[in-house]
């Protein structure tokens, strides 16, 4: 008897982008486990967030097929969502609101009623925020409103757009802490930046390299 392995958490089969006449990135494959930390990485234009987009069912490939434990996300949206927490390039922090405000929508929208929202954003530095309106906060006070959700989440699919943006040191170490964290118990981690990593080794770190050419 042969013995079956559990398919990958998330794999890409033979992705192709296209924007603007211009190839972003063709046939690409791969396969993201629990416990992988993958940093997507690449030259400005490569296609770092169209296929960070694409992973998260935001966007269409040109070709191909993103599947979420061998299954098309297409075909198993709604599994697929309650195991995917996205955080894009911009914040998506409501200026309105106010810091504990922005956590509890983004928490409430997710399932997650009852939760210490004052003591979740301690954990991101907020500590005193809480009541101060976003449009009122910095750069790093938006993106930590905004990461503040990976405190307190199920979900075991991490896809994170330049997370440390407008970030200091000390968040940054944080972050990293907290995604091999997230690894250890069975999460994964799909992340794009600009910044050297200084906690996760380079045995622990994936990395899949876009480049771009023309049609």
């Amino acid at each position: 008897m042969t013995a079956q392995t559990n398919p990958a958490l998330l794999s890409a089969s033979h992705l192709t982008c296209i924007r603007e006449e211009r190839i972003l990135f063709d046939d690409l494959s791969f396969e993201i486990n629990s416990g992988d930390i993958v940093q997507i990485e690449g030259p400005n234009g490569a296609g770092k967030t169209s296929l960070l987009r694409i992973l998260a069912g935001l966007s269409r490939p040109y070709g191909g097929d993103v599947l979420f434990q061998g299954e098309p996300i297409v075909r198993c949206r709604d599994e697929f969502n309650e195991d995917l927490l996205y955080l894009g390039h911009l914040a998506g922090v409501k200026s309105e609101l106010t810091a504990e405000e922005n956590l509890n929508f983004n928490l409430r929208i997710n399932g997650y009623a009852q939760v210490d929202s004052r003591a979740i954003l301690a954990k991101v530095n907020l500590t005193g925020f809480e009541d101060a309106l976003a449009g009122h906060l910095s750069a790093g006070q938006h993106r930590r409103t905004a990461l503040a959700r990976l405190w307190h989440t199920a979900c075991k699919i991490w896809i994170l757009d330049e997370p440390f943006t407008a970030i200091d040191k000390k968040g940054v170490a944080e972050l990293e802490e907290l995604f091999i964290a997230h690894a250890n118990n069975g999460g994964s981690v799909i992340l794009t930046t600009h910044q050297d990593m200084g906690i996760i080794s380079d045995d622990r770190l994936r990395k899949i390299r876009l480049d771009y050419r023309f049609v």
